[in-house]
C-alpha cells in the first residue's frame, strides 16, 4: 500500500483512541447534540479502523508466513498461506481506498432528474420521452421509487419537459453524472428520405434538499401562481386549479407541480424542487470557482456540456467524458446502465485518490 495512505489510515486509528476517549466523558453524554455527533463520526471511524487493523493483521501474517519458504516441511503450507493472504491484502487494500474517498453527503439522497428537449424539434421532444423511458427502466432494475412531478407532452407524444422525482438507496450518488446534454443521432420516424438526424436534449440531476439542512427561502420571495393542470389524471385533475407555479423572486428560478391531487401536496413538492434547484445553482458557481484546480470532468455541474452522444445505426453510446464507448445502445435505452455508471464512478473515484495522494505530498 502507498506510503501516503497508511499515514490517512494512522490518523483514522488516532482519531478512533480519541473518540473513545471523549465519548467516555460525563460532560459530552450529557450534552445529547455533541454525544450524537461525536457517536455518528465514532461509527465511521471505526468502520476505517477495524479494516486497517485486520490489514495491518494480514501483513503481519504474510511475513510470517514467507519466512517459512525455505522451510521444505513447511513450504507447501507456507506458499498456500501466503497466496491467500496476498488475495485478502489486495481485497483489502481496495476497500480501504474507497473507504478514504471524500463522500458526498447528498449521495444517499432522492432526486430530481429533469429532462427537456433541445435542438432537433419534435425529434428531441422524442428523445426526452426516451432517455425517460431508459431512467424509469433503470430505477427499477434497482427498486427504486419514481413519481412524476411535471410534463409538459409534444404533439407527437414526447416531451418537451418532464420532471421525475426517484427515490430509493444512493440515487443521487448514481445518477448524479447523468447531467448535461445527451446527443442522439438516428432516423426519426418523421423522416421519409432515411437520413440521420441529429437532435439533443438536457438532463439536470438535483438532489433532494434535506429538510433539516436546506436553505431557508424567505416566503416574501415566492411568487405562488395557482392554474388548471393538463394532462393526464382522470377527470379530477382537469376541474380544479390544483396545478402550482412557485418563482423565486431573487434568482427567478420557477419550479411547477401538477400531478398531485391537491393544491397543497403540488405546493409542497413544488417547493421541494425549487430548492433542490437554488441549492444545485449554489452548487453549481462553487464547483466554477474551483473549476481551474480541479481537472475532473465529470460532476462539474456544466448543464451545456455534451456528455453523451447515443449514435442509434451504430448501436453505439459514447461517453465523451471518459472516452467510454459501449456497444450496446438498444438494452442501454431498455435501462441497462450499470456499466456505464461503474464507469463513471470508478473514475471519479480514480481522481479522489490521484486528489487524495497530491495532498498528501503538498
Amino acid at each position: 500500500m502507498k506510503p501516503f495512505l497508511i499515514q490517512q489510515l494512522e490518523r483514522y486509528a488516532l482519531r478512533l483512541t480519541e473518540l473513545d476517549f471523549l465519548l467516555s466523558r460525563e460532560d459530552i453524554m450529557a450534552d445529547m447534540t455533541q454525544f450524537l455527533k461525536l457517536s455518528r463520526e465514532h461509527a465511521d471511524v471505526s468502520a476505517v479502523a477495524s479494516r486497517f487493523a485486520r490489514f495491518q493483521q494480514r501483513s503481519a501474517d504474510l511475513d510470517a508466513a514467507q519466512n517459512f519458504l525455505n522451510d521444505e516441511e513447511m513450504r507447501e503450507m507456507a506458499e498456500e498461506e501466503a497466496a491467500s493472504t496476498r488475495a485478502e491484502l489486495q481485497s483489502l487494500e481496495a476497500e480501504l481506498q474507497r473507504l478514504l474517498l471524500p463522500k458526498d453527503p447528498d449521495d444517499a439522497r432522492p432526486a430530481f432528474v429533469e429532462i427537456r428537449a433541445g435542438t432537433g424539434g419534435d425529434e428531441s421532444a422524442l428523445f426526452a420521452g426516451d432517455l425517460l423511458r431508459m431512467y424509469t427502466r433503470f430505477a427499477e432494475s434497482q427498486g427504486w421509487r419514481c413519481q412524476s412531478v411535471s410534463e409538459s407532452v409534444s404533439e407527437l407524444g414526447g416531451y418537451k419537459e418532464v420532471v421525475l422525482r426517484i427515490e430509493g438507496d444512493n440515487v443521487y450518488g448514481a445518477l448524479k453524472f447523468e447531467s448535461g446534454g445527451h446527443r442522439v443521432q438516428r432516423v426519426p420516424a418523421t423522416e421519409t428520405q432515411g437520413r440521420i438526424h441529429t437532435s439533443a436534449c438536457t438532463v439536470a440531476v438535483l438532489a433532494e434538499p434535506d429538510e433539516a439542512e436546506a436553505i431557508k427561502i424567505n416566503p416574501s420571495d415566492l411568487r405562488i401562481d395557482t392554474y388548471r393542470a393538463s394532462g393526464a389524471g382522470g377527470q379530477h385533475i382537469n376541474k380544479t386549479d390544483s396545478a402550482v407555479r412557485i418563482t423565486h423572486l431573487p434568482t427567478g428560478i420557477v419550479a411547477e407541480c401538477q400531478d398531485g391531487r391537491s393544491q397543497h401536496s403540488n405546493k409542497a413538492q413544488a417547493l421541494k424542487v425549487l430548492t433542490a434547484r437554488i441549492q444545485e445553482k449554489d452548487r453549481a458557481e462553487r464547483a466554477a470557482k474551483d473549476a481551474a484546480e480541479r481537472k475532473s470532468l465529470i460532476g462539474s455541474g456544466d448543464r451545456s456540456d455534451r456528455i453523451r452522444t447515443y449514435n442509434f445505426p451504430q448501436g453505439r453510446l459514447t461517453d465523451h467524458r471518459i472516452n467510454l464507448t459501449l456497444y450496446k445502445l438498444v438494452s442501454i435505452m431498455e435501462g441497462d446502465l450499470k456499466d456505464v455508471i461503474d464507469a463513471l464512478q470508478a473514475y471519479e473515484a480514480a481522481e479522489q485518490l490521484a486528489a487524495l495522494e497530491i495532498g498528501a505530498t503538498v
